[in-house]
C-alpha cells in the first residue's frame, strides 16, 4: 500500500466500471475499498464479518432484510450505515453514487451467498488501485 496520501476524488477519477471495487489502502487485516455505484447490486450476505459504508458522492439505498421484515436505510452524502453480519441487503444508487466501504482483506462484494455474479461485477473482491 502507498505510504503517500492518497487523494479519493482523484482515486474515484481513475476508474469508471461499476460496483467493481478498488483497495485504496489496508488498515491491519482490513481492506478500505472504494467504488462507484449505479443501479441495483444482488440482494446478498456476508456470514461472518459486518459491512460499512460510507457514501462520498450521490446517495445509496440499501434494503435489508431483518427478522421484523424488509426495509430500506436511505444513505445521502457524508452518511455512513452498517450492515451487521448474516443480514440479507442489496444496496441500489438509482442516480449513481460513490462510496467507500471498509471490510476484511479478501471480503467477496457478492457476500457469502447470492443467487449468481452479474455481468458487471468483474472482480469480488476489489481490484488495486492504479491512479
Amino acid at each position: 500500500m502507498s505510504n503517500v496520501p492518497i487523494s479519493l476524488s482523484t482515486a474515484l477519477a481513475s476508474f469508471d466500471a461499476l460496483w467493481s471495487p478498488r483497495i485504496v489502502t489496508r488498515v491491519n487485516d482490513y481492506d478500505v475499498r472504494i467504488a462507484k455505484v449505479e443501479g441495483e447490486h444482488v440482494w446478498h450476505v456476508h456470514d461472518d464479518t459486518d459491512e460499512f459504508f460510507l457514501v462520498l458522492g450521490g446517495e445509496l439505498h440499501i434494503s435489508l432484510r431483518e427478522p421484523d421484515g424488509e426495509r430500506t436505510v436511505l444513505l445521502p452524502q457524508g452518511s455512513v450505515f452498517t450492515v451487521p453480519r448474516g443480514t440479507e441487503h442489496r444496496p441500489y444508487a438509482p442516480s449513481g453514487a460513490a462510496i467507500l466501504l471498509f471490510e476484511p482483506a479478501g471480503t467477496s462484494s457478492v457476500g457469502d451467498r447470492h443467487d449468481e455474479i452479474p455481468d458487471h461485477v468483474d472482480v469480488t473482491t476489489g481490484h488495486s488501485l492504479r491512479t
